[in-house]
């Protein structure tokens, strides 16, 4: 009987950031089909997620896609974490999503996720010198030549088999910080982005492991005068993207300023070292919005403008921000 590979990937119970996991389960090809992966189980107490006394949790199957890395039949698939009752565990943001999206389901919200990244080597960033900084910032975003990019095979690489797994990535583009990525996710549902956001972070940092490079989703991965690293939510409604959506887009700015502080605390980890006022962020004590401002809490897009219907761009996530959480906080905020 031929046997394939599933690599079960989840999140565990680390603070203040989750972090992936993931194991390998050897399953039978012809009892298994997309629709019917086996539950699993786990030591939750080496993911801060149980008591040693009461150790396991359980796996979920709740996205399954083509490995891209092993190739072949096999399959990655994304859990969620419950509790032996077959609850959802403590640490299982997605199932409070879940329940979020179910219910504002009428307003057909779209995501999209810009994600940032930084490529380490050791201590520094990927082609940083060993003593002192490279030049400024200025001709690394978006450029191309090897004294301006470092990283790119690998990234490629990330694109491809991101591509190969059947993921929604819609872009590429190296950012201004030397070393610095970014990939694009969407637009899709808020359940959808999150899993395949997810999914695409395992992909990458796994890819990262054949090259001896280290991915951080720091917010701010080098102090001083280096932009940080953030996770961009695009986000719309319906109703914004209807002909006059531009009102609604702006009622949804008001409603966003009212709970700045709830959304800040679920944006990331260390998000007051990024968001200073400085290199693209609007300090994370003020809130503003404005057209094409990559300085304001939310940018709203100069196409979003111009055509009086769009989305809206929260740049306020850090790029360690857990995505079930930030789609959540916005759809309660706008559509709740």
């Amino acid at each position: 009987m031929t046997k394939i590979q599933a690599e079960y990937i989840w999140l565990d119970g680390c603070k203040p950031s989750p972090s992936l996991r993931s194991k390998t389960k050897i399953l039978d090809a012809d009892d298994v089909s997309r629709d019917s992966v086996p539950m699993w189980g786990f030591d939750g107490s080496s993911t801060e997620q149980a008591e040693g006394k009461s150790s396991d949790c359980l796996l979920k199957p709740v996205r399954v896609v083509h490995d891209p890395i092993r190739g072949d039949n096999n399959i990655l698939v994304l859990c969620e974490v419950l509790n032996p009752d077959g609850s959802p565990h403590a640490s299982n943001t997605r199932a409070k999503l879940r329940d979020v999206a179910a219910r504002t389901i009428e307003h057909e919200p779209w995501f999209g996720i810009e994600q940032e990244y930084t490529l380490f080597q050791g201590q520094k960033p990927l082609a940083w010198p060993s003593e002192g900084t490279p030049g400024p910032q200025g001709p690394y975003y978006c450029g191309v030549g090897a004294d301006k990019i470092f990283g790119r095979t690998l990234v490629e690489e990330h694109l491809s088999a991101s591509l190969e797994a059947g993921l929604t990535i819609s872009g590429i583009n190296s950012e201004v910080m030397p070393g610095q990525w970014e990939f694009q996710v969407g637009p899709v549902g808020a359940l959808e982005v999150g899993d395949e956001l997810w999914l695409s972070r395992w992909i990458l940092c796994r890819l990262g492991e054949d090259h001896g490079i280290r991915v951080s989703l720091s917010p701010k991965p080098m102090l001083g005068d280096w932009n940080g690293a953030g996770a961009h939510t695009n986000f719309s409604t319906r109703e914004m993207r209807l002909p006059g959506g531009i009102k609604a887009v702006e009622a949804a700015c008001e409603k966003l300023k009212m709970k700045h502080a709830e959304h800040i605390a679920v944006y990331g980890a260390l998000n007051e070292e990024r968001l200073t006022g400085k290199h693209e962020t609007c300090s994370i004590t003020e809130f503003r919005f404005g057209v094409s401002d990559r300085g304001a809490s939310i940018r709203i897009p100069i196409f979003t403008a111009q055509n009086g219907a769009g989305y809206l761009e929260d740049r306020r996530p850090a790029a360690n921000m857990d995505p079930y959480l930030v789609c959540a906080k916005l759809l309660t905020t706008v559509c709740l």
